[in-house]
């Protein structure tokens, strides 16, 4: 069987992210079939054209970190009904220079927590049309908005109710559907 390493970023720069206990919680529930890494981007400048001609290394390695995995997964927050600066800079700097998109051909997810009835419902839908730019093929379905409520998954990411671990196990398992489903349609001869 073969491994597909995911790289995963956590939307929320926050230590005690809802998004970060989520990313725990997924990591512990991700099929055999799937190595998860997280992909840190707290550290990046903000992005400028004007870095294009020479990243800094922090970028060269973020890009690098991008470029060893065969999926990415997003979980992230709604901020302002849309997604975190520090995510959206960093989807900036991966797609960039131009003809350098980190992002083409690489399968992607989305998932995020909140407090809030309706999840991450609409940062979702920005995050949606920001990796389309950006050529990344996307799981549609599922689709997880997850309402977060207190002592839902701890803080080392085990989730304490039933139903939340079936469907968290099933995001997963869609998930790798998908990935095995777009590396066979990208590589059809293989």
């Amino acid at each position: 069987m073969t491994t597909y390493k995911v790289g995963y970023f956590v939307g929320s720069l926050a230590k005690e992210s809802i998004n970060r206990k989520l990313s725990k919680a997924l990591v512990n529930l991700a099929p055999p079939g799937l190595s998860m890494t997280e992909i840190p981007f707290k550290d990046l400048p903000l992005y400028s054209y004007d870095y294009d001609a020479d990243y800094p290394p922090v970028a060269r390695d973020f890009k690098q970190a991008i470029a060893d995995v065969d999926a990415l997964l997003f979980v992230t927050p709604e901020y302002n009904r849309s997604i975190p600066g520090g995510l959206k800079n960093a989807i900036d700097w991966a797609s960039r220079p131009w003809g350098q998109n980190s992002f083409t051909g690489k399968p992607s997810a989305i998932i995020g927590a909140s407090p809030g009835a309706i999840g991450t419902a609409l940062a979702q839908q920005s995050l949606r049309g920001v990796l389309c730019f950006c050529n990344s093929p996307l799981m549609n379905t599922i689709e997880a908005y997850i309402h977060f409520t207190p002592g839902m998954i701890t803080d080392d990411g085990q989730v304490t109710e039933d139903a939340t671990v079936k469907f968290l196990s099933n995001y997963m398992e869609e998930f790798h559907t998908f990935i095995v489903r777009v590396e066979k349609a990208l590589s059809p001869n293989d």
